[in-house]
């Protein structure tokens, strides 16, 4: 078996619905969550309960993957 070269490590802050925070390693500032436009409409999510609208965890990996 190969030796373990790396283990990412996050913590997620969930503040209200689905507006949470993630911390990453090399990142100095949160990562903010939440959920936008027809993914809200999804899920039922009134934008005006959360605010404002940020970036899906589903974005992020997309991005990821696509990047």
């Amino acid at each position: 078996m190969a030796e373990i070269t790396y283990v990412a490590k996050a913590q997620i802050e969930r503040r209200k619905g689905p507006l949470r925070y993630a911390y990453l390693a090399g990142e100095s500032n949160p990562i903010t969550f939440s959920v936008h436009g027809a993914i809200a409409a999804h899920y039922g999510v009134n934008p005006a309960d959360i605010g404002e609208s940020h970036a899906t965890t589903l974005d992020y990996l997309v991005a990821a993957v696509g990047g």
